[in-house]
């Protein structure tokens, strides 16, 4: 089968496309033949190993995994001796950070995994472009404890998390606000912002205003730097590490403090993540948002894209048509 391949760290260059065995299952694992999958942050850190600490889980020489993507959608095409969940034939949609394999014809992929069913109607590509997403904002969603009188503020709100935090906070009923670029004002409305603000002409943080919850879904503010935009017992999320990992060791820190807070939350790819976006996109509730779409053959293309930092939504891979 075909696959795209990474044998040491580097820039997208160091990806190649070959040809490897088939994955063998084993008895709680399902055999994918994967349709589309997508390049994301979690790809290019991965490829590139950034922060450098990364590879104490990828690999300290090269990566542990050779085939890459994490993200992915198709058919159940084979199945272990254990498993119940699924039968051959069912079109499957999910997110494998354990062994990735994603851009590739087939991958395997534990059946209790991060793995769901695609609800009739959606698509393949949208399927796939929803999942990793919705697993990390849901991670910050959920210990948010959202509800209707509370605010939230999603800075970065037009990338792959951000976007999925704001329709996920929306259904918790909370005044959700969402910072973006200008171009991108209208479709957070459509996804269900109630205050829409372009970071380009206004700094969110000389406003006044104060939000109950803020997410930094691209890793580019500092609790430093919002701290006096939450009300007190405020909470703020940072989805990177941070320089030298000091997001974790910030979250320690003032974690002994009463007052506003910035916890480090470890996100855990659960299959009721999956199936709870499964359920909201069959009921027409969630919308997967999907930027620019690659052939697997332009991977190298995909992953140079994702790098500029400018992606709305996801990016989507089509593996086989």
């Amino acid at each position: 089968m075909r696959a795209v391949l990474h044998d040491a760290y580097g820039g997208p260059e160091v990806l190649r496309i070959d040809d490897v065995p088939r994955p063998t299952i084993g008895p709680d694992e399902v055999l994918v033949e994967v349709h589309a999958s997508t390049v994301n942050r979690t790809d290019t850190g991965y490829r590139s190993a950034t922060p450098w600490i990364a590879r104490a889980y990828s690999g300290w020489r090269r990566p542990t995994h050779r085939i890459t993507g994490a993200e992915f959608a198709g058919v159940v095409v084979d199945i272990g001796g254990e498993v119940t969940r699924f039968a051959t034939g069912d079109r499957v949609f999910g997110v494998n950070i354990e062994t990735f394999g994603a851009h590739a014809e087939h991958m395997r992929m534990r059946a209790g995994g991060a793995i769901a069913r695609i609800p009739d109607g959606v698509s393949f590509e949208a399927a796939a472009a929803v999942s990793d997403g919705v697993v990390l904002a849901n991670n910050y969603v959920t210990k948010s404890a959202l509800a209707p009188g509370r605010s939230l503020c999603v800075y970065g709100a037009s990338g792959s998390i951000g976007t999925a935090a704001v329709q996920l906070a929306k259904e918790s009923g909370a005044h959700v606000t969402a910072i973006c670029t200008a171009d991108t004002l209208d479709l957070l409305r459509r996804l269900g912002a109630d205050d829409v603000i372009d970071h380009r002409a206004v700094d969110f943080t000389a406003l006044g205003r104060r939000w109950d919850v803020i997410i930094d879904a691209v890793g580019k503010r500092s609790f430093r730097q919002c701290r006096r935009s939450l009300t007190p017992g405020g909470v703020y999320f940072h989805t990177e590490l941070g320089f030298l990992w000091t997001n974790p060791l910030l979250a320690l820190a003032i974690g002994w403090t009463p007052g506003r807070t910035a916890p480090f939350a470890v996100p855990h790819y659960r299959t009721a993540d999956i199936e709870l976006v499964a359920r909201l996109m069959a009921e027409g509730r969630f919308q997967a948002v999907v930027d620019r779409t690659y052939p697997l053959d332009q991977i190298v293309d995909a992953h140079r894209f994702v790098e500029t930092g400018t992606k709305v939504g996801n990016v989507v891979i089509t593996v086989r048509d």
